[in-house]
């Protein structure tokens, strides 16, 4: 099975300790990079995340963002130093009074004075758990969306390979008649002059002539190339590389075609193979 390169995921969860949700967007990228956007409170889990990312996926360009949100029995409970408070604000009047200023306190310089507000967080240890295992049904549910849109593309791919086999044997089916034509129209120009060539060398030109303007070895390797192709889409698993080094391969051919081309239909085959080609090129971009 093959996988596209360009998925989405979205998953959520709702749980005694609050609410949860990742989403994941996925494009195509020569290799695997991972981009996460965490909350502050969990960034610590992302080397394990990133982890779970590399066990499933090999190419792309993902973005990981997470939204969460504790319950209102989790939030963090905050205490004041009622006692310490109290002493500080009687120093401060004792203060006041010993040098008659005057002015107002600053509550938030009162707050950071030491010991005098503590923090009760809540223990995360296995909301932390939860996340990691709501990240992890997150990417299979990414892959199983890289698969979908894998057999897609796959459809398209063995459309445009079977178009080009028809050209192909388009190609192989006028060669004949094309050397036999170029044959005969180079004798027909020698008695247009008034020439009449020695015939052994005439048919010695001839042969080389119908040699260099053969594409049969050309057409063979691009039906080997198709084949290999299909084969390769067939085994599956991360063949993006593979398959964009067949495709130079095969418009290598289309390019010689074009090169040795003598008349509108070869040449018209080499342009529509170079589009078929070009075409499957832009759909292998996205295969994993």
């Amino acid at each position: 099975m093959i996988r596209s390169m360009t998925a989405f995921a979205r998953v959520e969860e709702r749980a005694e300790w609050g609410h949860a949700v990742f989403e994941i967007r996925s494009v195509n990228q020569r290799f695997l990079e991972l981009q996460f956007k965490l909350p502050e409170v969990f960034r610590h889990l992302e080397p394990d995340l990133r982890s779970i990312a590399t066990a499933h996926l090999s190419r792309g360009k993902v973005d990981v963002s997470l939204r969460f949100e504790l319950s209102a029995s989790n939030e963090p409970r905050v205490e004041i130093n009622e006692g310490l408070a109290k002493a500080l604000h009687h120093a401060i009047d004792r203060l006041q009074s010993i040098t008659a200023l005057d002015g107002q306190i600053d509550w938030v310089r009162f707050l950071q004075w030491p010991d005098m507000v503590t923090v009760e967080t809540t223990d995360l240890t296995e909301v932390a758990s939860s996340i990691k295992r709501l990240f992890t049904h997150a990417i299979e549910q990414l892959v199983e969306s890289r698969r979908r849109e894998g057999k897609a593309l796959r459809a398209v791919l063995e459309k445009r390979l079977i178009a080009i086999t028809d050209e192909v044997h388009k190609v192989n089916e006028q060669m004949p008649a094309i050397v036999a034509w170029q044959k005969d129209r180079i004798r027909q120009r020698f008695a247009e002059a008034g020439i009449e060539p020695d015939s052994d060398r005439l048919e010695q030109e001839l042969v080389l002539l119908a040699q260099r303007m053969d594409v049969t070895e050309e057409m063979d390797r691009l039906i080997t190339h198709v084949e290999e192709f299909q084969r390769v889409l067939e085994e599956g698993g991360v063949i993006g590389r593979r398959l964009d080094f067949l495709l130079q391969e095969m418009n290598r051919e289309a390019n010689t075609l074009g090169s040795k081309s003598i008349n509108a239909e070869t040449t018209s085959a080499a342009v529509e193979l170079k589009v078929l080609i070009e075409q499957i090129r832009e759909q292998v971009q996205n295969i994993e």
